[in-house]
């Protein structure tokens, strides 16, 4: 009994409670601001869901379907990490019980982020949007935010590469 005890004192109180606050704007498909008590500004990444990046296709469409569903309204939310930039991970939830993350992806707006999620039900919802072709699953070669990601980065290091091979050129 003290071990369970124990252990339930060492585990985050964070993930047991909700927060309340209104949302006051939305970065992209995945990341919104919140506002506290107190007039205290928290980004918070949405948990479980990946969006398409801004410079993606559907990219835009995935903000304007966030904000609408939760720009300047009332939500609540449970921090469950944080990521690598020191964002806030969350399960927002809105429209007494909505999980937005699970809106976005049944809007065919974001991917089931299965790398970090356990939630299977998210990914029969990934497949259904799939299947009936809503949203980015209207692009038969659509390309997951992860992936788009790492393309980027390696663009992006063969340009600094081709860079320094074209300075070490004109030195010789």
């Amino acid at each position: 009994m003290k071990m369970i005890f124990y252990a339930l004192l060492c585990f985050p109180l964070s993930l047991f409670s909700q927060t309340k606050a209104k949302v006051v704007g939305i970065s992209d498909g995945d990341t919104i601001t919140v506002l506290l008590d107190g007039n205290v500004q928290k980004k918070l990444r949405l948990a479980e869901v990946d969006c398409p990046e801004k410079r993606q296709p559907f990219g835009k469409n995935a903000k304007q379907f966030t904000s609408d569903q939760v720009f300047s309204r009332q939500i609540t939310f449970v921090e469950t990490n944080k990521d690598r930039y020191g964002r806030s991970v969350a399960k927002v939830y809105y429209d007494n019980g909505k999980y937005l993350s699970a809106e976005i992806i049944k809007a065919g707006y974001g991917w089931w982020y299965y790398a970090y999620s356990k939630n299977a039900d998210l990914g029969a919802m990934q497949n259904t949007a799939k299947t009936k072709k809503i949203g980015l699953w209207t692009d038969k070669k659509a390309v997951s935010p992860w992936d788009f990601r790492k393309e980027q980065r390696e663009n992006a290091k063969r340009k600094r590469l081709q860079k320094q091979v074209e300075l070490y050129s004109r030195k010789s």
